[in-house]
């Protein structure tokens, strides 16, 4: 995911190459401009490959016809591949190289079997959501619903549709949030009842079209604002020009007033955040079928237009297919499904216009522009939207299951999934058997992108280049997709495989990638970006490209009666692909070559007969039974210094289901077995095969090899029937690994000659103690700027692969410096690319001399724990290759701390969305958490067992949301947690964790999770370093640097934090988390080195927060009572009482009749006693459904002016005239409880100014007018006599003034001010308060807008997960 470079944004080629010798001969224009792709740089789906301005493509060159393709029956060569040397375009051509086809064989095919064109086909597009109204996805090209089912898989387009209401007697319903709805007279609802819910628009569309919602939604909320402020500014100036210089204070307050509404609608605009419109929703069941509509009022700038009445109701889509538009001003596709008996509304939209492209190269039809239609036009496909919109884009596990559990309910043909990232252990995890069971039980075919990765090996991602049930497909550009989509002026001479497109093999050795196709297209998009096309490239491209093609065979695999099968179609398409390149070894890069589909169509045809099977590949190093892998993969020196014997088990795998009589019994094959290099790896001559298996032994001797890599096959061929071609492959890969034998490790690459598209690997057994590298690149030799991508791996156990990437950019021969880290021991594999498109029309070769220096330091333990003890840490740190500096610096930046769930919820999701296809219900925890923050910080959940995981992890998926006291949500998240910025509060974090096993779930009911923050500037702590073990407590002994010198070792100890600046808030058992370094780059300043992040080579540091020290004062007796037992004993009956009468309910009439009994039983037992009083008070606020509420806020008053006068004022006030003693034990005590009756004071008068203000306001009348003494005038100034009256806490009270003196410029700025100030989760009364000051002003854009902000501020109950 975020960790990783897996995908790329669209490249805008027009703006970004620099070589363009002269102007391309054709181009087609979207809209006014010419609207391209700029790469991407997150791993959720891979389109397009690293950014253009960090990585864009470039091309590998792939692998010639060898003797393994020379078995397959004449179908291995040809020259369909794309070499052109001299290539023109017209415009036909340059059309049709927009959608690639030719390619693949694809036109050809279509051509000899125009209906073979994918009718009778359904593929299941894995991906961000297909727009239904797409250019080109309408129909088939035999007329039939391209679209069969629209489904949001992730639940990010849910909506709770739970709570029911019954329409009025003229036909008006409630909604979720109270608007007012008329229902549509005609609908029909037998049973009458009305399920709503609601949903903010934003949170349904992408960032893109958010973002240019906003912009036009401020555009005209700006006009509105400027004509307000226009208003506000000439009343001012009337105001001025009548009182050009008034004395008298009410008029100043007057002048105040209007120039404070001036400043408010000003600020406003500085400050204005929107959140965007709220659309209501309405499920009902009309008799036969469940259907919903939408209210989009608030879209829309036509009163008329939106309304709920005036929406045609959709049903699932999968019925009708049917589907709606927001607005005009979005344009955005949207369709209904309707779940859980009308609880549940699911709104999908796309998260991204990936989706739809995708299924446009797989599927589109343009009747009229038949050279732009999809790889299969008569196919039909459902969409499952993978890709979560509350998380940008990006895939999670529930999203994945239900999309497999959807494609085997419409019984899919294909699947295409166009996503993926970095695994830490290939062919495992949840989805991977999930998916097993998919295409060996259910026949599916799953198709999906490799990766956007390379050009290093072993780069592929999961699934689609690491899971054996799954093809793999890489990148491939044509010259005629570089002349047409790309624009290059001058394409290049042959196809090549895109540079970024990921490579092999996999890290337990399988090839990786199956087969290539076209990884370019200018394909549909969805309708909101107002464009019908556009192009993207990467294998996100290259996957739906043979999707597509493979949808051409089961077209004709169905038409002919042939039965349809994962295994035989597979084998077809790798058996008859046009390899790609000059080598063996470009295997890794394209697999078995492009495919070709009409090649594949005459093989599947003359194998009709042949029994459906696959054959899996188990390998073992003889003798050793772990670890089990699926071809082999010698990368590090050691395993290539002498010969090793392997254990290769091949067991045929029939579908599920099959006859045990006549298929499993029957199936004997005789298989001659093949090694593409006898002289390096052995095989023995011939294999008798059945049912059970059979393993044999191979060996392999890669001591003669030169340096470099290596790649062969061990492959069996059927004896009856040799134009099968391989039917298994044991692919072995052998990287060779120079040897650092010069001191210093210097290694040096000279005279590598570049031309664009061309990659140099080298690989290097890193010297043992090295930490990091300092590598310089050199070019020169050319003209125009060049772009280079420079990758090292490096493969650890059970890790995944260590990459560095970095893309360089010389604009004339210059030198470049880099520095990464490295492991010491194992084979770093170096890869230098010419970007493939950088230099084209130039012809000048760039050279390249490469330097690389190893440095390190090694130390007796990577990871530093300290204990939270006293005692330091020592280290011992040792120079094995050459001379370091030792300049250690280590800090703590981070903070972790520990929290275990208040509550747990396992429940059954009875859903048939949730369903298995093995028939397992799924099952789901829901964990809550509490944690508060005493200051704002930007926070982010840790699950350690779980995090950093979607493809690798055995757990089916999880989802946590953050949200505070009032609902509100502030954040999300899955695997990949990002860190979220929350104001001071309390908040609930939910865990939302899936399964079909309830033992997993059981087991993390009591699952610890971390709030990980990092620490500010002043609470990050710079830990020392001593020589001496005493040197923390003593203070002496402090290191700073020292030279190291090979064999000889040095001690360093490293000190803990001090005590007293640990940071506020870190309780025990909390983390301290950071980072340490011990060297310094040698072209760092000499700020270089104090930063332990800023070294290529640090560590993890941790420190355990100890328990806090014991309270000195705590447990020393206090100065004698001078009260008796007696007395006291009194105090604490009369404060049992208080308490009980405190906590008396007060719901029903019978309850507050017998706390108004109890409350005067004690007035009379203890008259005068404040806090009684106090008490009472508090008691008559907490009643609600109280029905006279004048006569409520009477009792109020009445309670008030007890406590009020129970109180000498005159005492109080005396005393804070004077400072108290802070030493004088009694004198702070005395304090305290004047404080206490101070503060009890100033809430009585508050209260009581509230109350007086509400009977003002249900009588309709104030003091004033009835010619009496203005008692809330004088209880105010009373008020402000004690507290600060424009404080948070009595602020109220000054609004209710200034408002109830007109003012409302200066009643809605001290509302603002104390809103602001207010420290606590938000308080709906006030901004209730600020909604009725707008509106009684008359500025409608500012009500409008807060009344949304109210939504999202105080929801009526949490967001489905």
């Amino acid at each position: 995911m975020q960790i990783s470079p897996l995908y790329n944004t669209p490249i805008n080629w027009a703006n970004k190459t620099p070589f363009f010798l002269h102007s391309p001969s054709y181009l087609l224009i979207n809209k006014p401009n010419r609207k391209l792709f700029q790469s991407r740089r997150r791993s959720q789906y891979f389109n397009t490959s690293k950014s253009n301005i960090s990585r864009s493509g470039v091309f590998f060159k792939g692998m010639p016809c060898d003797s393994i393709a020379k078995t397959s029956g004449g179908y291995g060569g040809g020259d369909e591949n794309g070499s052109l040397r001299n290539f023109k375009l017209n415009e036909s051509t340059f059309l049709a190289s927009l959608m690639p086809k030719k390619e693949i064989g694809a036109d050809r095919f279509i051509e000899a079997h125009p209906q073979y064109d994918g009718r009778g086909t359904i593929i299941a597009i894995f991906d961000s959501g297909v727009d239904p109204a797409a250019s080109g996805l309408e129909v088939t090209s035999d007329g039939k619903p391209k679209v069969l089912d629209v489904i949001d898989c992730t639940g990010s387009g849910d909506i709770d549709t739970s709570k029911v209401v019954k329409a009025d007697a003229n036909g008006c319903i409630q909604g979720a949030l109270g608007a007012s709805l008329v229902v549509n007279s005609s609908w029909k609802n037998p049973s009458g009842e009305w399920h709503v819910g609601y949903k903010f628009l934003f949170e349904l569309l992408t960032g893109t079209l958010t973002s240019r919602l906003k912009k036009e939604r401020k555009k005209k909320w700006d006009e509105k604002n400027q004509e307000e402020i226009a208003k506000a500014v000439k009343h001012l100036d009337e105001f001025n020009q009548k009182h050009s210089n008034p004395e008298d204070a009410d008029l100043k307050r007057v002048r105040e007033d209007l120039q404070n509404r001036i400043d408010l609608l000003r600020k406003q605009a500085d400050v204005y955040d929107d959140k965007g419109p709220i659309i209501d929703a309405v499920v009902w069941h009309d008799g036969e079928l469940w259907r919903a509509a939408l209210d989009t009022q608030s879209l829309e700038d036509d009163s008329d237009c939106g309304k709920l009445a005036n929406f045609v109701p959709l049903t699932n889509y999968r019925i009708e297919r049917k589907y709606g538009v927001f607005s005009k001003l979005d344009a955005c596709t949207f369709v209904l499904n309707v779940y859980s008996d009308g609880n549940i509304l699911s709104i999908v939209t796309d998260c991204s216009p990936h989706g739809t492209h995708v299924a446009g190269i797989a599927t589109a039809f343009h009747p009229k522009e038949s050279l732009l239609n999809g790889v299969a036009p008569g196919a039909q496909l459902i969409s499952c939207k993978i890709g979560d919109t509350r998380l940008g884009s990006m895939e999670t596990g529930t999203g994945l299951t239900r999309a497999l559990i959807a494609a085997v309910e419409h019984k899919c043909d294909l699947i295409n999934m166009s996503y993926g990232e970095p695994t830490l252990l290939p062919d495992y995890g949840r989805f991977v058997d999930l998916v097993n069971e998919v295409v060996n039980k259910h026949r599916l075919i799953f198709v999906s992108s490799a990766g956007n990765s390379g050009p290093a090996l072993s780069t592929v991602g999961a699934p689609g280049g690491t899971s054996s049930s799954i093809i793999g497909v890489g990148a491939y550009v044509s010259p005629a997709m570089a002349a047409g989509a790309h624009c290059v002026v001058e394409p290049p001479a042959e196809g090549l495989e895109y540079t970024w497109s990921s490579r092999g093999p996999t890290s337990d050795g399988d090839l990786g990638v199956s087969i290539s196709a076209p990884g370019g297209a200018v394909a549909p998009v969805p309708t909101w970006t107002l464009q019908k096309r556009m192009l993207m490239n990467g294998t996100s491209m290259a996957s739906p490209s043979a999707c597509g093609g493979i949808a051409l065979l089961i077209s004709a695999m169905k038409a002919e009666g042939i039965p349809v099968s994962p295994y035989s179609v597979r084998k077809a398409l790798e058996n008859t692909s046009v390899p790609v390149g000059e080598s063996p070894a470009d295997k890794l890069s394209t697999g078995q070559g492009l495919m070709q589909v009409d090649r594949a169509h005459e093989y599947i045809r003359q194998s009709r007969n042949i029994p459906c099977v696959w054959y899996e590949i188990k390998v073992n190093q003889s003798g050793k039974t772990t670890p089990t892998s699926r071809g082999i993969y010698l990368r590090d020196a050691s395993a290539c210094k002498q010969p090793t014997e392997w254990t290769v088990q091949v067991q045929p795998k029939f579908h599920e289901g099959a006859s045990n009589l006549e298929e499993l019994v029957c199936f004997e094959e005789c298989i001659e077995l093949h090694s593409t290099e006898k002289t390096v790896v052995r095989a023995p001559e011939y294999l008798l095969l059945t049912n059970n298996g059979r393993s044999f032994n191979i060996v392999v001797d890669p001591t003669k090899l030169s340096d470099g890599l290596h790649y062969y096959e061990v492959y069996g061929v059927d004896c009856r029937a040799p134009w099968r071609g391989p039917i298994f492959r044991i692919p072995v890969t052998i990287t060779k690994p120079m040897e650092v034998k010069n001191q210093p490790p210097v290694v040096s690459f000279s005279g590598m000659s570049f031309l664009p598209g061309h990659i140099e690997r080298r690989y290097i057994e890193v010297p043992l103690g090295a930490t990091w590298v300092e590598a310089t690149m050199r070019t020169s030799g050319f003209d125009t700027t060049r772009r280079f991508f420079v990758d090292t791996v490096q493969i650890c156990p059970l890790q995944r692969p260590l990459k560095w990437e970095s893309v360089v950019t010389f604009s004339s021969p210059t030198a470049k410096s880099f520095a990464f880290p490295v492991v010491g021991g194992q084979t770093m594999e170096l890869a230098v690319a010419q970007f493939w498109s950088s230099g084209i029309g130039s012809h000048e070769t760039t050279i390249v001399d490469f330097e690389i220096v190893f440095h390190g330091i090694a130390i007796n333990k990577e990871e530093i724990i300290l204990d939270g003890s006293e005692a330091p840490v020592r280290i011992d740190a040792e120079a094995l290759l050459s001379s370091e500096k030792l300049a250690p610096a280590a800090i703590l930046n981070k903070i972790r701390v520990p929290y275990r769930p208040v509550d747990a919820k396992l429940s059954t999701l009875i859903e048939s969305r949730d369903k298995l296809p093995s028939g397992k219900q799924t099952l789901a925890l829901t964990l809550t958490y509490k944690f508060k923050l005493e200051d704002g910080a930007a926070v982010k959940p840790q699950v350690p067992l779980l995090n950093n995981r979607i493809y690798d992890t055995k757990f089916e998926s999880q989802f946590y949301m953050i949200s505070d006291t009032n609902k509100r949500v502030y954040a999300m998240g899955d695997a990949y947690p990002n860190a979220a910025k929350l104001p001071k509060g309390e908040y609930n974090l939910r865990l939302y964790l899936r399964h079909d096993n309830v033992q997993y779930l059981e087991k993390m009911k009591q699952l610890v999770l971390f709030i990980e923050r990092n620490l500010d500037g002043k609470e990050v702590i710079q830990l020392n370093f001593f020589s001496e073990p005493d040197g923390p407590v003593m203070g002496n002994g402090a290191f700073k640097s020292s030279v190291l010198v090979p064999g000889k070792k040095e001690a360093i100890y490293l000190g803990p934090p001090v005590k007293d600046k640990l940071p506020k808030n870190a309780p025990q058992g909390s983390i301290l988390l950071g980072s340490i370094s011990y060297g310094k780059l040698s072209f760092a300043g000499e700020e270089g080195g104090r930063s332990p992040q800023k070294n290529p080579a640090s560590y993890r540091i941790t420190y355990v927060v100890p328990p806090n020290k014991v309270d000195e004062d705590k447990g020393k007796s206090s100065s004698t009572n001078s009260k008796t037992v007696s007395e006291r004993l009194e105090e604490e009956v009369r404060d049992a009482k208080i308490r009980v009468v405190s906590s008396l309910k007060q719901d029903t009439d019978e309850e507050r009749s017998e706390w108004k009994k109890l409350s005067a039983s004690l007035k009379s037992e203890y008259p005068n006693y404040t806090p009684l009083l106090a008490k009472i008070l508090e008691g008559l606020l907490s009643q609600s459904n109280v029905e006279d509420k004048i006569r409520h806020h009477e009792e109020v008053i009445d309670a008030a002016n007890e406590a009020i006068d129970s109180i000498d004022q005159d005492e109080v006030a005396k005393f804070f005239l004077h400072k108290s003693d802070p030493e004088d034990e009694e004198a702070e005590k005395m304090k305290k409880k004047m404080e206490t009756t101070r503060d009890q004071l100033a809430e009585a008068l508050y209260q009581k100014g509230l109350a007086l203000m509400e009977i003002e306001s249900l009588k309709g009348e104030t003091a004033e007018t009835e010619g009496t003494k203005d008692l809330f005038e004088d209880n105010f100034k009373e008020l402000q006599k004690w507290v600060d009256t424009k404080s948070s806490k009595y602020g109220t009270l000054l609004v209710l003034r200034e408002r109830r003196r007109g003012r409302l410029g200066a009643a809605l700025k001290a509302l603002n001010e104390m809103i602001q100030d207010n420290g606590d989760p938000p308080k709906k009364k006030l901004y209730e308060l600020k909604l009725s000051l707008l509106d009684e002003i008359g500025w409608d854009h500012l009500t409008t807008h807060e009344k949304e902000w109210m939504h999202v501020r105080f929801p009526p109950s949490l967001p489905l997960f």
